[in-house]
């Protein structure tokens, strides 16, 4: 079973599309858009432990619309 499927994610912030917690080469997770690319900050972690709390805040800030993008406005 995937580690983030209990994890509610909410539409994006910005666009209302799909999101999805993403692992950066096993030192990091993130939520980003499916359709515009806007995304959370990165957050570290160094067992499985830091692993799950940092996929949940992460979700937490997506839920919240704390994102980042790198487009024009209303892109």
């Amino acid at each position: 079973m995937e580690l983030y499927h209990d994890i509610d994610l909410q539409d994006c912030p910005l666009c209302h599309g799909p999101g999805l917690i993403e692992e950066e080469e096993g030192w990091c997770l993130y939520v980003a858009c499916l359709d515009c690319g806007c995304r959370t900050a990165e957050l570290p972690f160094s067992s499985p432990e830091e692993r799950l709390a940092a996929a949940k805040q992460v979700a937490s800030l997506w839920n919240m619309g704390k994102v980042i993008h790198s487009g024009a406005v209303g892109d």
